[in-house]
């Protein structure tokens, strides 16, 4: 099986000292592409490094709204011509909103959010979008921007938020938390949403599953996701594998193969 995580930090510092180790570890378990997220401008040039250096690492570049307190408004402009660079970009991310920390001003995350909606646009990428406790705010905003396409990371809204976003040609972000037995509303959800809207991710180094708990997740973890998606959903994990990575090739424009 050929997986893709879709959604990896695998750029963070706590992967420094054994990137590696952990890369071959993720290959072995068929893992064969990241795709690496941004949170806040001061990372891009090490997330750029990290992908140059490792095949079956594919950059995005945005402001994530947790990092709000760092973000300025030249960030946008520079984030603007890092993407008219011509420099490998597969999607604008991590950007989005985040209503779970009531520290962050909604206005402000909102205009960081529309405008980097707009630059994917201009740019013909699609999108990594993070919303917590946000998914009404996200899909208002969303239906503002047709044409707009993306995958909605570690997705965690009700059913009627999922067939929403399907409708609208979204892919939803699956990861860790639907290993845990106590989230009993979002294994319900996964087991309806169409396989076509459907991605795998790890969100490593955080999220990890709940054989993990508590540990530095990383990407081989991902077959964990994969196996526990399979079951809910009473499908093989080779059926779900080949679905998943064909969902990821077509979204970010890649193709993966074997190592």
């Amino acid at each position: 099986m050929l997986l893709v995580d879709s959604h990896s930090h695998f750029d963070d510092a706590s992967f420094a000292s054994d990137r590696e180790a952990v890369l071959a570890r993720a290959r072995t378990a068929g893992v064969m592409a990241q795709i690496l997220p941004a949170t806040h401008a001061d990372a891009w040039q090490n997330l750029q490094n990290v992908c140059q250096e490792h095949p079956g690492l594919y950059p995005a570049y945005g402001l994530h709204p947790v990092y709000l307190p760092v973000h300025l408004p030249e960030h946008l402009d520079n984030l603007r011509q890092r993407l008219d660079s011509g420099a490998p970009c597969v999607a604008v991310g991590e950007i989005g909103l985040d209503y779970f920390l009531d520290t962050l001003d909604r206005q402000r995350q909102q205009d960081f959010f529309e405008a980097q909606l707009k630059l994917a646009l201009t740019f013909n990428l699609p999108v990594i979008i993070h919303a917590r406790r946000a998914f009404d705010a996200v899909i208002a905003t969303l239906r503002r921007f047709p044409g707009s396409r993306g995958v909605i990371h570690s997705f965690s809204g009700s059913q009627e938020q999922a067939k929403q976003l399907c409708k609208m040609g979204f892919m939803l972000g699956i990861g860790g938390p639907i290993t845990y037995e106590r989230a009993q509303r979002l294994r319900r959800t996964v087991k309806q949403i169409p396989l076509e809207n459907l991605l795998l991710e790890t969100d490593a180094p955080d999220q990890p599953d709940s054989q993990w708990r508590g540990q530095r997740n990383e990407p081989a973890r991902l077959i964990k996701v994969l196996d526990t998606l399979a079951e809910l959903r009473g499908e093989s994990p080779e059926h779900i594998a080949a679905a998943t990575t064909a969902n990821a090739e077509r979204l970010f424009g890649i193709h993966i193969h074997a190592a």
